[in-house]
Formats: C-alpha cells, sequence, structure tokens
C-alpha cells in the first residue's frame, strides 16, 4: 500500500510539473514540460516492477484524473492568444497519457521474466512513441481540425524544414519527433535510476 500511495503521488506531481511547465518553452521545439513528462513512464514501471500490474493501473489512473484536473483548469485561464488549454491539446493529452501509460504497463507486464532492463525499456520506448503520434496528431494535425474548429491551430500546420535541416513537413511534425527524441533519451538513461531504486527496496531484477 505504501508503494503505491508514493506512486501515486509521484504521478501527480508530475503531471502538475509538467502541465505547469509545457507553457516554458525550451528552444525552438521543445518545452521545459517535455523533460518531467519521461518520468511518468519511469514511476509506472517501478511501480509496476515493485507492486504488480494492477497497482500500475491504478497510479496510471490517479495520473489521468490529476491530468483531467490540471486540464479543466487550463481551458479556464487565458493569455494573449486564448485559452492555455484548448479542447484539442486536452483530448490529446487525456487521450496520450491513458493509451500510452497503459500500452507501458501492458508490455512491461508481459516482459517481467526477462532480462532486468527488458521490461522497462522496451515497454518504455513503445509507450512513449504511441503517446507522442496521438498527442500531436490529435492537438495539431490539420486532418483533426473539425475537433475544434474555433481553435486556430493553422501556425501548427506551417511547413519548414523537419527540426531546421531537413525536408519540409508541417512545423508539429517536428515538435512531435523532438519530443520523442527527448523521451528516448530518458528511457535510456532512465534504466540506471530503475536499476538503484528496484535494488535499494532488494527486488530480484537480474
Amino acid at each position: 500500500m505504501k508503494t503505491l500511495i508514493a506512486g501515486i503521488i509521484a504521478m501527480a506531481a508530475i503531471v502538475v510539473a509538467s502541465n505547469i511547465l509545457v507553457q516554458h518553452t525550451f528552444g525552438s521545439y521543445l518545452t521545459y514540460g517535455a523533460f518531467t513528462y519521461p518520468l511518468s513512464f519511469l514511476v509506472n514501471d517501478i511501480i509496476n516492477r515493485l507492486a504488480g500490474v494492477k497497482a500500475a493501473r491504478r497510479v496510471v489512473l490517479a495520473g489521468f484524473v490529476v491530468g483531467l484536473v490540471c486540464s479543466f483548469i487550463g481551458t479556464q485561464l487565458h493569455n494573449d492568444y486564448g485559452p492555455l488549454v484548448t479542447l484539442r491539446v486536452a483530448l490529446g493529452s487525456g487521450t496520450a497519457f491513458l493509451v500510452g501509460q497503459l500500452l507501458d504497463v501492458t508490455i512491461f507486464d508481459r516482459l517481467r521474466r526477462a532480462e532486468w532492463w527488458r521490461a522497462p525499456l522496451v515497454s518504455t520506448l513503445i509507450g512513449s512513441t504511441i503517446d507522442s503520434v496521438i498527442f500531436f496528431t490529435i492537438a495539431f494535425a490539420a486532418s483533426l481540425t473539425f475537433l475544434e474548429p474555433s481553435s486556430d491551430m493553422s501556425w501548427a500546420a506551417v511547413s519548414g524544414p523537419l527540426l531546421g535541416s531537413g525536408p519540409m513537413v508541417p512545423l508539429w511534425v517536428s515538435l512531435a519527433l523532438a519530443d520523442w527524441g527527448v523521451k528516448f533519451g530518458i528511457a535510456v538513461f532512465g534504466l540506471l535510476p530503475f536499476r538503484l531504486i528496484i535494488a535499494k527496496f532488494s527486488i530480484r531484477v537480474a
């Protein structure tokens, strides 16, 4: 029970922090939230290893509820361009979180008896990839404008070089690829804290 509560608190803190930090840009294609959100997969995997798949799903559900609250608050706050969180962003964020995290839980559980690193690495890479695809497509793709016709997302469809130097693509594709790149890096480097935390709790992972 203590592990579950700790997981819920950690997941809630990451979700809240990410919703705040996403309002602040880092370079041309990222926000500071891109560096905190991937930690949710690390928390998810640690809980899955320590307390099992059911506990991990409860942590995901708690994070989803916290995310919904954050999105609702964001729709009520406005800046010079409108609400801080549009309906499309809220829908994309919630859907991506739920699908990506639950996929992470399922894949981790399937691989839990493999080498210690395989379950957290493979589940996080697949879950976070699906997360990025779902979020950026729902939130910014021009083909889904019908989801919220009143929200002007035309800026995201403006073509430019991929990440500043590649083929011409809509801006949101560069944003998605940059976001995925951070998730990939954190998935790899997150293996160290995963190993150390599991070892500290005397869980056999080898």
